[in-house]
């Protein structure tokens, strides 16, 4: 390349080189930025060491220890009488979606109450705390409920 051409394409690879530090301030801005964005489901709204215990299945007191967590963002894991279990929780507030429960596979004799607590888990649709309790509701009337365990 001679004459015009080298100097047309010099000028532009110049030019290019004076882009670069600023698509490179670009991009950095913009993973910045995301990272800042806030948690807007439950994850956000308790921390991530609170512990909540089931307290009631509807109106009727649970006697078995039960417990769900929002360690992290898209993330519930708890202890059911029987088994850990964890779960991929997206929605935004007001709403939860859980995606399928996995769990470990230990038998106990309350395995019957936590089979119905994984199948109520995944009809739960709307999710709310009131100070130290947190409601669950599925879509007809179902409630969760769960106190947050105090040290």
């Amino acid at each position: 390349m001679q004459g015009p051409a080298r100097a047309a394409g010099l000028f532009f690879a110049a030019r290019a080189c004076k882009l670069q530090p600023m698509f490179r301030f670009t991009l950095i801005l913009l993973f910045a930025l995301s990272a800042c964005r806030t948690d807007e489901t439950i994850s956000g709204r308790t921390g991530p060491s609170d512990i909540w215990v089931l307290s009631h299945i509807g109106d009727t007191p649970v006697t078995e220890r039960i417990t769900i967590r929002f360690p992290e963002q898209g993330r519930v894991t708890g202890e059911a009488p029987c088994n850990s279990y964890f779960a991929d929780q997206f929605a935004p507030l007001p709403w939860i979606d859980l995606g399928p429960v996995g769990a470990t596979r230990r038998a106990c004799p309350a395995l019957d109450l936590e089979t119905r607590y994984f199948g109520l888990l995944d009809r739960m649709a709307l999710v709310e705390t009131l100070g130290e309790t947190l409601l669950m509701t599925a879509d007809d009337g179902m409630t969760l409920t769960y106190r947050l365990e105090t040290p």
